[in-house]
């Protein structure tokens, strides 16, 4: 299970309620420092454990969601980010007692439909209160968890909550050829090796492809794109379905006979995990994009930028070309914040998403969607300004909706 499949968990609660003891006795480490001065946690700790019934998960420690001052304010907007990332949330609460902040926070996680739980911890100080428990119980449909982190007796009620409120889709392993193969079914996975494969493997989705291709008994043959002609004369087999490197896709759309469905990694993740309802209804309107009109491209990962980036270069030229405009470009990296209000952008563009969770991509693009912005994602933008977008979207037709109703 790759990375992009762990369920996150953020720990949330008011500076000295022991978000940092907690995240140490789930782990069983001293992942956090634990201090009695308030808002000795700064930036969000993460840690990586696996968990029995849930498998390997993230546990995210955050700063207090009181902090004050500049910095303290710095500190709970680094909180709030989190919440772009986590499948369910531990709040963590002492003293029989509910503030505004935590309030707030409540209304944070619905808005994100994050289910949570509550832990009133210090309870060997103050114990939990029943009419406080069936307070709570009763507000928010959620449980109420007794706890002590200076006697953690109950450590394993924790998990035991915290697998009853992670929707079971987060860790269930989905298939990202579902639906487009049968067992035994030939898949040819064209992937080029250029200055920006990393050195000495490749890329995360074509990884995944691989690894989905065996799990779903196919045969993966993969290729360089110069290779794809000469290996179809000769062996005279015919795939069930090809996939490329969508800077290739001009190429691999040659060399793949119309017959034969033809897509790429990038649209593969985006009916994967990604909006991919939202990405068809959106890739359309780089056509109505016009001059001086802001894209916003987001990247998932941080990465040493080429002289022929894809996202940063490549994709901006071949999108000039083909709309005959004068573009803007913001490129924004990871989960961080665009440069400019989500408003004053014509369409925003997402990569692949191979690192990042189903749940992080859809609240990555939440903004924009709701403001009413035309998102797609980098393989859909290919593919359409070099004009084989119909068939590089063609084979989810029977599985998602008709393409041709979104041009």
């Amino acid at each position: 299970m790759g990375k992009e499949f762990k369920p996150h968990i953020g720990i949330f609660g008011r500076r000295n309620n022991g978000k940092s003891s907690l995240i140490n006795i789930i782990a069983q480490q001293d992942i956090a420092i634990v201090n009695e001065q308030a808002g000795t946690t700064t930036d969000p700790v993460r840690k990586s454990i696996e968990i029995k019934g849930i498998g390997p998960s993230v546990v995210i420690d955050t700063a207090g969601i009181d902090d004050a001052g500049d910095l303290g304010e710095k500190r709970v907007n680094k909180t709030k980010q989190v919440l772009q990332t986590i499948d369910v949330a531990l709040l963590v609460v002492t003293g029989n007692q509910l503030s505004d902040f935590e309030l707030d926070l409540i209304r944070d996680f619905n808005k994100h439909d994050i289910p949570f739980f509550f832990v009133h911890n210090k309870s060997d100080i103050i114990p939990l209160a029943p009419d406080f428990q069936q307070k709570l119980t009763s507000a928010y449909r959620t449980d109420v968890l007794e706890f002590s982190a200076l006697h953690p007796v109950n450590r394993e009620e924790i998990f035991r909550l915290m697998k009853k409120h992670i929707p079971e889709s987060v860790y269930r392993r989905t298939s990202i050829l579902g639906g487009l193969v049968n067992e035994g079914d030939v898949v040819l996975l064209i992937t080029p090796i250029d200055i920006e494969a990393p050195e000495g493997r490749i890329i995360l989705p074509q990884v995944q492809a691989i690894r989905d291709c065996l799990d779903s008994d196919c045969v993966a043959v993969v290729l360089k794109e110069r290779e794809v002609d000469g290996f179809l004369r000769r062996t005279g087999i015919r795939p069930a379905l090809a996939v490329t490197d969508s800077q290739v896709f001009l190429k691999a759309n040659a060399s793949i006979p119309g017959d034969i469905p033809l897509t790429s990694f990038s649209i593969l993740m985006a009916r994967f995990k990604g909006d991919f309802d939202n990405y068809l209804r959106g890739t359309p309107a780089i056509s109505s994009l016009k001059d001086n009109d802001r894209v916003l491209m987001l990247e998932s990962c941080t990465h040493q930028v080429s002289c022929d980036d894809i996202g940063r270069v490549k994709i901006p030229r071949w999108i000039n070309a083909f709309t005959g405009r004068k573009l803007i470009f913001d490129v924004v990296s990871g989960l961080d914040n665009p440069p400019r209000p989500i408003s004053e952008y014509a369409l925003v563009i997402q990569c692949g998403g191979c690192v990042l969770t189903r749940r992080q991509l859809i609240n990555r693009l939440r903004p924009a969607v709701e403001a009413g912005i035309p998102v797609t994602n980098y393989g859909m933008a290919i593919a359409y300004v070099q004009g084989i977008y119909s068939r590089a979207v063609a084979p989810f037709a029977g599985n998602m909706h008709d393409p041709s109703a979104y041009l």
